[in-house]
């Protein structure tokens, strides 16, 4: 790709190209100082000196490239210093923001995970990390207040029972979402697993794909229900004609301040084949990336350029060095269906119980107890969910009343309100360097005030809050997208508040769409944004009208696209 030179060229002389850092076009030299850290040095090779120096010398011994950068490889960032308010968030310099203790983010590809590994968790929460826990809507579990000097422990304690940290963060490959019903449900195309733990088993931690222009984030399901829209690469199952059940392959999504959908690559990958075409959609991220400058350096960024044609006639014959299979798109599901929660049947006959916590929020307790019911009700096997819900598998049909009761004691909602079950935040403030407004506590706080003023509203709706543009929370593809940022009240005072961005939604939203790709970004109404303080009077008001003026089967996402400004205000 050419850039256009920021000094027009002189008139008769040819325009100076400027590389961006494509390693497959020659572009070794790193371009900026995130791609000269890792040129430095692997950030997988950062382990050993956490385990053989800095757990013995402590915060202060850290180099500098190691605690902004290669200790992502292995899960860690620094988290925020208290006291520091969303108005410096951009001003101060890194030292200034950083605390001395660390999240850390445990791994947990396809959201699995057993009764001993669930436990080892809950036990270095309590130990570690102030008792607390984060369940992400990237199946993850985050971890805070961790001090330098305990992670070798921990990650004997994780390990011991098959989890990991290594590239939970980084320019590397992330976490795979998987469906947490993999395996199980009744209306599974295919069961991805297999894949998941293939690619796992040759590729995480391999240095082959340790150095990435960005993160890359993956997603496999055997049906829609990990978000394949937004990530880099998604294998959704299809049925085909004459080959059965497989995959269709995605490539190109993302959000943050740019956002993306996945585009079709119309080819269809069996299940034996994903590991091997995810090596080479990866490979072309490594090598045909952009690496000049970090806002332009994910996978999105390229198939945009490109296109899904040359970017398939690239992975077919640079990388896979064979064709691969026309296949069907996938059939649309309604989004609203995809987090699982309350009662379900599985395949076996048996149950599963999907709860919600509150905005994810749990604790190191809290999953120790969870632990302790699924064991009791026979099961164990527990799965995180792309959308901050925690599910117990393989429940027998009398012990399910009484598993429901001892979770709902514990404020985990498997009958949740609409507000419980469909509002998200990200970290926000409280720990994260980036954010610039709370998240956690407004978004528990905002629950609280829609279950008691619209006790009757009964229509799925979507509230996802993030403390600063990133879209860790996922905002443009929420009903009401909330994203973070100082605002004005009304006395002129500057106070915490969000811009709102309405009618974001992810795939299909009516129970018979035409269009498979019919998501869509939310609407940002001009000059729309609201406080902290002001927000549940805000959503009270938007949602009271959407009851009042719906049409019939008509979604939150679609009357926002034909409701005036004034009633989006």
């Amino acid at each position: 790709m050419t850039v256009t030179p920021s000094t027009p060229a002189r008139a008769g002389r040819p325009r100076q190209q400027r590389g961006e850092g494509q390693w497959a076009k020659g572009y070794f030299t790193p371009l900026n100082g995130n791609e000269q850290t890792k040129k430095d040095d692997d950030g997988l090779n950062v382990r050993a000196r956490i385990e053989n120096v800095y757990a013995h010398r402590g915060f202060d011994a850290i180099d500098g490239g190691d605690l902004r950068g290669r200790f992502r490889w292995w899960g860690l960032y620094t988290q925020r210093r208290p006291g520091i308010d969303g108005g410096k968030t951009g001003i101060l310099e890194p030292e200034d923001l950083d605390d001395k203790y660390f999240m850390l983010r445990v791994r947990i590809d396809g959201g699995r995970l057993t009764l001993a590994q669930l436990r080892a968790i809950a036990e270095v929460s309590e130990k570690y990390a102030r008792g607390t826990a984060d369940v992400t809507d990237r199946q993850n579990i985050q971890l805070h207040w961790i001090r330098v000097e305990d992670v070798p422990a921990i990650w004997k304690t994780l390990e011991g029972v098959g989890l990991s940290t290594a590239e939970a963060c980084g320019d590397v490959p992330r976490v795979i979402l998987g469906s947490p019903v993999a395996g199980i449900s009744a209306t599974e195309i295919i069961d991805g697993t297999p894949a998941i733990e293939e690619i796992s088993r040759r590729y995480i931690g391999n240095p082959e794909f340790s150095n990435l222009p960005r993160k890359f984030k993956t997603a496999i399901s055997g049906q829609q229900d990990v978000v394949h829209e937004i990530n880099d690469i998604s294998f959704v199952g299809v049925v085909h004609p004459e080959l059965g059940p497989g995959f269709d392959l995605w490539v190109g999504g993302g959000l943050s301040t740019n956002p993306h959908f996945a585009k079709r690559l119309g080819a269809f990958v069996t299940l034996d084949e994903v590991p091997d075409v995810w090596a080479g959609v990866c490979g072309i991220f490594r090598d045909y990336g952009y690496r000049r400058l970090r806002s332009r350096a994910r996978l999105k960024f390229l198939v945009a350029d490109w296109g899904a044609a040359k970017f398939r006639e690239v992975l077919e014959t640079e990388y896979l060095k064979r064709a691969l299979t026309d296949g069907p798109a996938p059939e649309p599901a309604p989004t609203y269906e995809r987090d699982h929660i309350g009662v379900h049947v599985q395949k076996d006959g048996k149950r599963y119980v999907g709860f919600a916590p509150r905005v994810g929020r749990v604790d190191g307790a809290t999953l120790a107890k969870v632990a302790d019911l699924a064991e009791a009700a026979g099961s164990d096997r527990v799965r995180t969910t792309a959308e901050q819900k925690l599910l117990i598998l393989d429940v027998a049909q009398e012990r399910v009343e009484e598993l429901v009761g001892a979770l709902e004691a514990l404020d985990l909602q498997v009958r949740p309100s609409v507000f419980r079950r469909s509002t998200m935040a990200c970290t926000g403030i409280e720990f994260c360097k980036l954010a610039i407004v709370e998240t956690k506590k407004t978004a528990s706080n905002l629950i609280d005030e829609l279950e008691r003023r619209l006790r009757d509203f009964d229509q799925p709706l979507t509230i996802n809050l993030n403390g600063c543009p990133n879209s860790c929370a996922r905002i443009q593809v929420a009903d009401i997208g909330l994203k973070g940022q100082l605002v004005l009240d009304e006395n002129g005072e500057q106070v915490e508040g969000y811009q709102v961005h309405l009618g974001g939604h992810l795939g299909a939203q009516t129970k018979e769409p035409t269009d498979v790709e019919d998501g869509a970004f939310g609407r940002k109404v001009r000059g729309l944004k609201v406080t902290a303080a002001a927000l549940p009077d805000y959503v009270e008001r938007l949602a009271r009208r959407f009851q009042e003026q719906r049409h019939a089967q008509e979604t939150f996402a679609q009357w926002t696209t034909r409701a005036s400004e004034a009633d989006l205000s």
